[in-house]
């Protein structure tokens, strides 16, 4: 007589299976989150970039628009950016920027100039000082 042989459960194994499946899926997770994350800094980048080559074109606008936008696309190409659209009017610089980075690309549109330019100034009202030189007393002649 021969000894029987026990047949052991048919997922024998089967703890590998599921979690080399789970490890996959938090591979596939955390790869979702690192590219969300390369956009974000994407345009994150292409913003400051962005703003900061606006400030400077709109310092040099009285210059001209070549040197107003020679000056932004310096700016723009320190922060890793490049300078896709430059238009100035009077004081007030226009621009768009854009940064890649891996399969992201991101533009972005920024404008700056004085206020008063941009008729912001009676929207907004007279700026109230605060502040050491308002407790020194009324203003001279009033």
């Amino acid at each position: 007589m021969r000894p029987v042989q026990r047949v052991r459960g048919a997922d024998r194994g089967s703890a590998t299976v599921w979690s080399t499946v789970v490890c996959a899926a938090l591979c596939a997770v955390f790869l979702a989150l690192l590219a969300m994350a390369q956009a974000v800094q994407t345009r994150h980048r292409a913003g400051a970039a962005a703003d900061l080559a606006a400030l400077a074109a709109s310092d040099r606008a009285l210059r001209g628009v070549g040197p107003a936008c020679a000056t932004a696309r310096e700016v723009a190409a320190a922060q890793g950016a490049a300078l896709v659209r430059c238009t100035v009017a009077g004081e007030v610089a226009d621009l768009v920027a854009e940064t890649r980075a891996g399969p992201f690309r991101s533009r972005v549109r920024a404008r700056a100039g004085p206020a008063e330019a941009a008729g912001l100034a009676e929207a907004t009202g007279p700026a109230e000082a605060t502040g050491p030189a308002e407790a020194a007393g009324p203003a001279a002649g009033g």
